[in-house]
C-alpha cells in the first residue's frame, strides 16, 4: 500500500479528518463564497477526505450532482456515513486511474494534488473531465513561497511535491488552462502560515 493512502486511512480513524475540516474550512469557505453558483452545475472534489466540501456544495440549490473521490478507502467510508443528500456520491479511487464518462462544470481539490504521482498527469485528466468553460479550483498551503509549510514533507514522510506559485501556474498552463491565482489569508489565526502567507488557490478555466 502506498504511503499516502496508508496515512489518510489512519487519519480517517484518528480524528485528523475532522481536524482537516477545521484547519482548512475557513479559507475554503471564504473562497467558495466568492464563486457565484447561479446556474445549474455539477461538481467534483478530488481528494475529498470525509466529504465536508461535497456536503457544503450539495446544499447549493443549483447543484445537480456533487461527487467526491479519495484514494483512502476509510475516508470514503466516513464520507458515506455523513452524506446529506441524494445529489452526493463518494467513490474510492484516485484521479489518474478513475474511469468516468461524464464531465463537470467545477472541479475542486484542496491539499491533495501534490500527493499525485504526477501533477502533470492529474491535471491532464482533470482538464478532460471539465466541460468547456468549466473551472478547476486547486487550493494548497504547501508551496515554496510559504516558508512556514515547506517542512511538512519531512514531518509527514510521504510523497509530497513542493512547488512555487510560478511553477503551479506553469503546470496549469501546460495542461491547457487559462490561469489566475488568489491568496486567502486568515488574519486572526495564531498560525503564521495561515496569517502571513495563506492558502494559494490556482484557478484554471478550460477554454
Amino acid at each position: 500500500m502506498d504511503g499516502v493512502r496508508k496515512t489518510f486511512d489512519e487519519w480517517a480513524q484518528n480524528g485528523r479528518a475532522e481536524l482537516m475540516e477545521v484547519e482548512h474550512g475557513k479559507n475554503v469557505s471564504k473562497f467558495l463564497e466568492s464563486i457565484s453558483f447561479d446556474e445549474s452545475f455539477s461538481f467534483l472534489d478530488v481528494g475529498c477526505g470525509n466529504g465536508w466540501v461535497i456536503r457544503k456544495i450539495g446544499k447549493e440549490k443549483n447543484c445537480k450532482k456533487a461527487i467526491g473521490i479519495d484514494k483512502s478507502k476509510k475516508m470514503i467510508i466516513q464520507a458515506k456515513k455523513k452524506t446529506g443528500s441524494k445529489k452526493e456520491e463518494f467513490i474510492h479511487t484516485d484521479i489518474e486511474s478513475w474511469k468516468y464518462k461524464g464531465k463537470f462544470d467545477y472541479i475542486f481539490s484542496m491539499e491533495a494534488l501534490y500527493y499525485s504521482d504526477s501533477i502533470e498527469n492529474a491535471l491532464k485528466k482533470i482538464y478532460k473531465l471539465l466541460n468547456s468553460g468549466g473551472q478547476f479550483f486547486c487550493g494548497t498551503d504547501f508551496y515554496t513561497d510559504n516558508k512556514a509549510t515547506a517542512r511538512w514533507a519531512d514531518i509527514m514522510k510521504i510523497q509530497m511535491h513542493l512547488h512555487s506559485k510560478r511553477e503551479w501556474k506553469k503546470f496549469f498552463q501546460n495542461a491547457g488552462f487559462q490561469v489566475k491565482t488568489k491568496h486567502i489569508k486568515d488574519l486572526k489565526s495564531r498560525k503564521k502560515w495561515k496569517r502571513e502567507f495563506g492558502t494559494l488557490f490556482i484557478i484554471g478555466t478550460k477554454v
